[in-house]
């Protein structure tokens, strides 16, 4: 209790000296002629402001340690304690990030909460009391001032502002005296960007961070682990042709260290199959994927124990369509990492490729024992029961990606129509002893309706999208689109096993679920288009196709299917012509042959 009590006072007493000593310098007229220093805060007033906090943590209580970092942020800045804040801004950040969800999130003007699960039950009971503090410091306050409204958004905030006073403080002098003063400023900004990757990652923004990575490389000359960073985010961003030189310059880099070596041959990997895969010309696709593999085959090489080089070299040969050389790496994959998500996923991938479909879902059952809300996995679970285990398994694996969902978002809509899971209890009801939930309707208007892109859509869907959403609300919905993205992709999986089951009706509800998240997205309307098919309506499904195309005009499913409906319309025309020429020769026969008995008869 002491303890504690005495981290209140050492934070609020060394905030408040800090402010009242900066007012004294401010105030202080230096001499005429003299340099003026600087004066700096004392060794126990800096080891207050960064080590009072440590005693909330330690004692179980995140909650208060939170918000006494808040207290500290919000304190009006002085020039004593500039260097403080970008590490104490980084150190919240990193708890947001780490250690805290979106559930027990609390925006820094709300008072916290009486019981949080941040907290340890076993020690918060002790530390509840709150103490009036003598001495506050002065806090920024106004009515503009921007506030925060989730863990990830406040997180970045931070971030953003330390990663402005890393590449302020950044020493670019690279003489022996300033060596050890560029290396902590270094190591310092390192942490910052690396935890700007994880919370833009999150958010799919890879075009914000590469711009961030690359303010960083004024000083971070041949500093590889940067560099390769900047190069990942520049091909997440879609930028290939400049993270493919920048991969080219990891490659040169550290040559005597094989494991470095082998990352950067990594990069360049994936930078020619991702070139591979936007080709629209088939020799220089095939060009792309040789040299893709080349890359792959020398970072394994480079280093063997590297389970992600061996992952991504049997990748490359899957796509290639090299299927029994692809099971050989993988295999070495998963001996390297028994519990790799990825690996596993593409090893029941390559024996569904081999109609070894029963071995495949057991090891998309043996990976969601560890994984169990992998979405992903449960997806490909889908396709694979509804081809060895049956429609039924399958639309019970999308109730419960529905169950899986609502309890990873804890989403809620005050419209909530209450249709939910049961358009799939109509087929599964009562076969299994599964709670029955609902799912919110997210179409009502008043709250917003959701517009974004699948992964594979192009920029048009987009645009489309929030134009749509536009016309139904002026307030869209904040925060992530992964989640909805998720859900309509739970919806689109179920329509397509009704479909399989011959139940247009079904799967026209969970595609209208989907079309009130996206409506533009060109796979609702690719499912709308086998919808039409299913019915018999011919034309009706080639406008739907249509319509996809020109949303996303590489899409393969939908090309294929626009063709078979293409050449069927053509046989029914051609089929029709035969009929009507085949009568009308027959009647024109017929009407000879009376004329000639007739004039026999005469």
């Amino acid at each position: 209790m002491q303890k504690i009590r005495l981290a209140k006072e050492i934070t609020n007493y060394s905030c408040f000296w800090s402010q009242v000593l900066n007012t004294n310098i401010q105030n202080r007229s230096p001499k005429p002629g003299s340099a003026f220093q600087e004066q700096e805060l004392g060794f126990f007033l800096e080891t207050g402001l960064q080590r009072a906090h440590v005693i909330y943590f330690k004692n179980g209580n995140l909650t208060r340690g939170v918000t006494r970092f808040r207290e500290i942020l919000r304190a009006v800045e002085t020039r004593t304690t500039q260097n403080l804040r970008m590490t104490i801004a980084r150190q919240l950040a990193e708890i947001l990030l780490r250690g805290m969800c979106e559930q027990s999130y609390w925006n820094p003007l709300e008072d916290p909460p009486q019981h949080s699960l941040l907290d340890d039950p076993l020690h918060v009971s002790s530390n509840t009391k709150n103490y009036a503090l003598s001495r506050r410091p002065k806090v920024y306050a106004g009515d503009s001032i921007f506030c925060p409204q989730e863990n990830t958004e406040e997180a970045l905030l931070l971030l953003l502002i330390s990663e402005s006073m890393a590449n302020r403080d950044a020493v670019l002098s690279r003489i022996p005296e300033h060596n050890n003063d560029r290396i902590i400023s270094l190591q310092s900004a390192s942490i910052v960007y690396d935890l700007l990757t994880i919370a833009l990652g999150r958010r799919g923004q890879y075009e914000m961070l590469s711009e961030c990575l690359e303010r960083a490389m004024k000083f971070t000359f041949e500093e590889f682990h940067l560099w390769y960073q900047f190069a990942l985010s520049l091909m997440a961003a879609g930028k290939l042709g400049e993270g493919e030189q920048f991969a080219k310059m990891v490659t040169e880099m550290n040559e005597k260290d094989p494991e470095f070596r082998a990352k950067g041959f990594l990069a360049l990997g994936l930078t020619y199959s991702l070139q591979a895969t936007d080709a629209t010309l088939r020799g220089m696709q095939e060009d792309l994927q040789k040299k893709a593999l080349g890359a792959f085959q020398r970072a394994h090489g480079l280093c063997p124990t590297d389970h992600q080089a061996a992952f991504y070299l049997a990748l490359q040969l899957a796509i290639s369509r090299q299927i029994p050389e692809a099971l050989g790496y993988v295999r070495q994959a998963l001996q390297l990492q028994g519990d790799d998500v990825n690996s596993l996923h593409l090893l029941a991938l390559l024996l569904s490729a081999q109609k070894h479909y029963h071995d495949a879902v057991n090891i998309i059952d043996m990976a969601l024992s560890e994984y169990p809300e992998h979405f992903v996995l449960l997806f490909t679970k889908v396709k694979l029961e509804s081809v060895c285990r049956g429609p039924d398994e399958a639309l019970l694996t999308c109730k419960h990606m529905l169950q899986i969902w609502k309890s990873c978002y804890k989403l809620t809509n005050p419209s909530d129509s209450g249709r939910g899971s049961s358009l799939l209890d109509r087929v599964i009801a009562d076969r299994r002893n599964l709670n029955t939930i609902s799912l919110p309707d997210f179409s009502d208007p008043e709250t917003g309706s959701v517009h974004a892109t699948s992964i594979a859509a192009s920029r048009v869907e987009q645009a489309l999208s929030e134009v749509a959403s536009s016309l139904q609300s002026s307030m869209p919905r904040q925060g992530p689109m992964h989640p909805w993205m998720t859900l309509a992709q739970i919806w689109l999986h179920a329509a397509e096993v009704y479909i399989g089951m011959g139940k247009p009706t079904e799967a026209t509800a969970c595609i209208q679920e989907a079309a009130n998240l996206f409506p533009t997205s060109h796979n609702v309307l690719f499912m709308r288009g086998q919808v039409a098919e299913l019915r018999g309506n011919i034309d009706e499904a080639k406008r739907w196709y249509e319509e996809a195309l020109s949303i996303s005009p590489t899409h393969v499913k939908t090309m294929q299917r626009l063709f078979c409906c293409t050449i069927s319309s053509i046989t029914s025309i051609l089929v029709s012509v035969f009929i009507i020429n085949f009568y009308v020769h027959f009647y024109n026969e017929n009407i000879v042959m009376s004329v000639a008995i007739s004039d026999e008869q005469m």
